[in-house]
């Protein structure tokens, strides 16, 4: 998969369709045969089951039963479509909310990354060091800061720990997500693909030049990829607690 990134296309027009400004889906005459949504959730469907690449203008269209060329009456291109696919998998329900016990929702907002990330493999592989902010992204960043009002973290460090722990979560879904990926497209288990390796292994342990590696229990590298994202979590938490507690006030 090459690499693809967010704000790739025409900025101006994603954040138009984004926030409702350039939806052509309404107004007066015969009612669309096509939305805007429709043509998302479609992108997105593709993308889920085949991955980012399968996704172009021709085969959303193809799938919806149209022209290709029916697809521009509504955005211009892929680029503008790749910003409107990450800003409606982010969509929070109605009634999201992080509360204000700033570690619960730390946590609460990890586990929803990590079921993100894993629902829709393709996405954490997308770039987005520089993200288009709809509607969807800015009310869940703005629940997220919210959640850390009371810590007494400046407004650099609020931000510096709800990005540290979304890369944790991209990175760990990154390879939870490769492992089933590789299984699926070769044949090969996991656990098949170690075994093949064991008489190589144990032949070098066998020489002494690992004496760590060789103490190892044989389930240490057994940890499944959703017990792993919990631990790094729980660690970063216990990290940021910290940081928090020694904002304190004395004697508060």
């Amino acid at each position: 998969m090459r690499q693809q990134h967010s704000g790739g296309g025409d900025i101006s027009r994603s954040l138009a369709l984004m926030w409702g400004y350039d939806d052509k889906s309404g107004g007066r005459g015969p009612k669309p045969r096509l939305t805007l949504a429709a043509i998302v959730d479609q992108a997105v469907a593709v993308a889920d089951a085949e991955g980012l690449d399968a996704v172009s203008m021709r085969r959303v269209a193809a799938d919806l039963g149209v022209g290709t060329m029916s697809l521009y009456r509504y955005l211009p291109g892929k680029a503008e479509l790749l910003d409107l696919m990450l800003e409606r998998v982010g969509a929070l329900d109605d009634d999201a909310d992080l509360g204000d016990d700033w570690r619960e929702a730390m946590r609460a907002m990890g586990d929803g990354l990590w079921q993100l990330y894993t629902r829709h493999p393709w996405l954490p592989l997308v770039d987005q060091t520089r993200p288009i902010l709809g509607p969807n992204a800015l009310r869940g960043f703005d629940i997220s800061v919210g959640s850390l009002s009371a810590t007494g973290l400046s407004d650099q460090e609020k931000v510096g720990v709800i990005v540290m722990i979304d890369a944790f979560a991209q990175s760990a879904a990154r390879t939870a997500n490769a492992v089933a990926a590789a299984e699926r497209l070769t044949g090969v288990s996991n656990e098949e693909f170690w075994k093949a390796q064991e008489p190589v292994l144990v032949a070098a342990m066998e020489t002494g030049d690992y004496p760590h590696v060789a103490t190892l229990d044989e389930d240490a590298f057994e940890m499944p990829g959703e017990e792993f994202f919990g631990f790094g979590l729980q660690r970063l938490l216990d990290g940021i607690a910290v940081l928090v507690e020694s904002r304190r006030p004395a004697g508060s």
